[in-house]
Order: C-alpha cells, then sequence, then structure tokens
C-alpha cells in the first residue's frame, strides 16, 4: 500500500503548534517522495550525510531549506557550507571555526546550532552540558565573521521511559534560556531550541522545542534493505 505522504504532512501540521517548525528528515528517502513532502506545504529537510543532501538538492525545487542534521566530517565542510542553510549539528569549536572559515571564502553567512549530548547514549555525539555552560560564547560569537549561532540541538536517549525523555529535554531548554541571558542576550537569532523527532515530539514541544526533526511520521517506516 501506497504510503499517503500528503496525509501524514496534514496531520502533523494540524497536531503543531504554529511556532514550532518541521525539519523533514529524508535520509534514505527518494528524490519523488521529498517532492511529495515538499508539494504538501513542507520547505525543510534535513539529511544526515551531506553526499545526500547534495545530490538530493541538485534535482529538487531550490526553494527547499536544507539542514544537516548528522556529524560533519572535516573534509565535508566545505560542500556542507555550500548547499545548506543550516547546520544542526556542531559538535566542537574546530568544526565551528571551520564552517566560519568556509563561509566566509563563499561569502555566506550561515545559521548553524550546538549540538548538545544530552542523552543517556555514548554514541551520541555533542558539547557536554557542562561545555556549553563553561564556555564563553559571546566572546566566541564576536571572533565570527560568517555563522550565527542561532541556539541548540539536541538527541534524547532511546528509551521507552518518557519521564527520562522529558527530563533530557527540560535540561536542554533550561541550558538554551541560561546560555542566552548569558551570552546572547543581545542576539535576536539565538533563538531555536531543536529537539523533539517522530517517536517523542509531542514531549519536545511540551518543553519547549521550537523545531522538530521527523521522518517516520512523514514518510512511513523505512524499508529495510
Amino acid at each position: 500500500m501506497m504510503n499517503n505522504i500528503t496525509r501524514n504532512v496534514s496531520e502533523l501540521v494540524r497536531d503543531l503548534p504554529g511556532n514550532v517548525s518541521i525539519v523533514a528528515v529524508s535520509k534514505t528517502r527518494s528524490p519523488e517522495e521529498v517532492l511529495e513532502a515538499y508539494n504538501a506545504g513542507l520547505h525543510t529537510f534535513g539529511e544526515n550525510r551531506v553526499q545526500e543532501l547534495t545530490s538530493k538538492k541538485a534535482i529538487l525545487p531550490e526553494e527547499i531549506n536544507w539542514h544537516l542534521i548528522g556529524h560533519l566530517q572535516s573534509n565535508k565542510v566545505k560542500q556542507a557550507v555550500a548547499a545548506t542553510s543550516m547546520i544542526e549539528s556542531v559538535d566542537s569549536l574546530r568544526i565551528l571555526r571551520m564552517i566560519d572559515s568556509e563561509a566566509g571564502r563563499q561569502q555566506k553567512i550561515i545559521d548553524c546550532l550546538l549540538q548538545v549530548h544530552i542523552a543517556l547514549e555514548e554514541t551520541k555525539s555533542g558539547f557536554s552540558i557542562k561545555e556549553i555552560e563553561e564556555t564563553d560564547w559571546a566572546s566566541i560569537t564576536g571572533s565570527l565573521s560568517s555563522v550565527r549561532i542561532c541556539g541548540l540541538m539536541g538527541i534524547a536517549s532511546l528509551t521507552d521511559n518518557r519521564d527520562r525523555v522529558r527530563s533530557e529535554f527540560r535540561s536542554l531548554a533550561r541550558l538554551f534560556h541560561d546560555t542566552r541571558v548569558r551570552c546572547f542576550s543581545n542576539c535576536s537569532w539565538f533563538k531555536e531550541v531543536s529537539m523533539g523527532m517522530s517517536g517523542d515530539w509531542p514531549i519536545a514541544v511540551e518543553e519547549g522545542s521550537t523545531i522538530i526533526r521527523v521522518g517516520t511520521l512523514i514518510f512511513g517506516e523505512r524499508i529495510k534493505q
């Protein structure tokens, strides 16, 4: 049976508060599926890998905004800066400075989120909460010429324990507010908390998410290869 992407999009949009935006996670999805979601009204898509993102970008409508939501390797920074409107997965100062340098070369301003490790799993990458708390982001922002740090991103633990998931989202939202007051009080663009996926987005929204990253709810279960 064909999955009705258009229906899934309309149901998700209907249930979502108007101040929360959707990044449709299109990794492993065909360009045709992405186009159906785009035609249903979604304009921002997220990919984990730069190569897959750039190949889809080349054949899909120019109006699509592409977010990188997976780990960015240093040898892919040039391509990522050229192809994306936002890099959500900045997980080190080294990568942040590389992005800034490359964006300067390409004469563009690129929006970035700082990925924070909030989950139990060691495999998740990102800054620790302590690193975010102890870093002088105001002075780092002052040293960047081509990057705008727009907020924080996090991935909750893969668990059925909803209280655990809620507490992780709450800690990220609290960290966002504290960091904004401490370092970004004059930056109107520091306003995004990207958290929540297909299985837990309602909890994330209750805890203050402004961006949800949703794939399965839109495209259906991935076909196992």
